[in-house]
C-alpha cells in the first residue's frame, strides 16, 4: 500500500482497521515517500501488550534488530533515544524521537532524526486496541509508516523494506506479549 493509505476500503483491511487507521494514523507522504499501514492480532490484553510497545527507552524488548538504546532526558515528548542496530542489517545506528506518548488512547509515534541508514524522514505510529481472541482479551495493533523514498529504489521496494522490518517486529512484540500472557494466566473473559 504505498501513497496516501490507498488501501483502505479496497478490502485490504477490516472496516474496524480502516476506522483505527483514519482516525489515529494520519501520514501526508510527500512526493518522493511511501507510507503503509500493518496490522496485527496478539493473544495477550491490550495493558500487557502496552507495557511493551509504550517503553520508548526500551524497544530492544521485543524489537530483535536493536542491541541496544540509550536515552537523553526524561522519558516525555521530544526525548531522544541513541539506537544501535544488531549487525547484518544496512544501518548501525539511529537517533529517534518521541513524538507521541498517550498512555490513555495506546499510541505511540517516533520520528528518526539522524543514525547511519536510508531511512530519511521516517516517521511511525502505532496504535494498540482491546480485542476479544478466541474468548479472551486480545490487542490489535496497528502500525504505520512514512519514509523518503532512497535514491536508486521504487516506492514498492522502500515499502516492502520497511514493511519486511516491522512484520518483524510485530511477529516478535506477538510472541513476548503472549509468552507473558500465558505466565499471567489470564481467564477467559466469559468466566469472569
Amino acid at each position: 500500500m504505498n501513497g496516501k493509505f490507498d488501501g483502505i476500503g479496497n478490502g485490504e483491511f477490516s472496516g474496524v482497521e480502516c476506522e483505527f487507521i483514519r482516525r489515529f494514523h494520519r501520514h501526508q507522504p510527500g512526493e518522493n515517500q511511501c507510507s503503509s499501514a500493518l496490522v496485527k492480532r496478539i493473544k495477550a490484553p491490550v495493558h500487557l501488550v502496552w507495557s511493551l510497545v509504550r517503553r520508548f527507552d526500551q524497544p530492544q524488548k521485543y524489537k530483535p534488530f536493536i542491541s541496544r538504546c540509550i536515552v537523553k532526558g526524561n522519558l516525555e515528548i521530544g526525548s531522544l533515544r541513541e539506537v544501535d542496530v544488531k549487525s547484518g542489517l544496512p544501518a548501525t545506528t539511529s537517533t529517534e524521537r518521541l513524538e507521541l506518548l498517550d498512555d490513555d488512547e495506546h499510541i505511540l509515534s517516533i520520528k528518526i532524526i539522524g543514525g547511519d541508514h536510508r531511512l530519511r524522514n521516517y516517521s511511525s505510529i502505532i496504535s494498540l486496541h482491546p480485542e476479544i481472541i478466541d474468548g479472551r482479551p486480545g490487542t490489535l495493533v496497528i502500525e504505520s509508516f512514512v519514509v523518503d523514498v532512497p535514491e536508486g529504489n521504487t516506492k514498492d521496494e522502500t515499502c516492502y523494506f520497511v514493511q519486511a522490518l516491522i512484520k518483524c517486529n510485530l511477529k516478535s512484540l506477538a510472541d513476548v506479549s503472549e509468552r507473558l500472557a500465558v505466565q499471567d494466566r489470564t481467564e477467559p473473559i466469559d468466566r469472569i
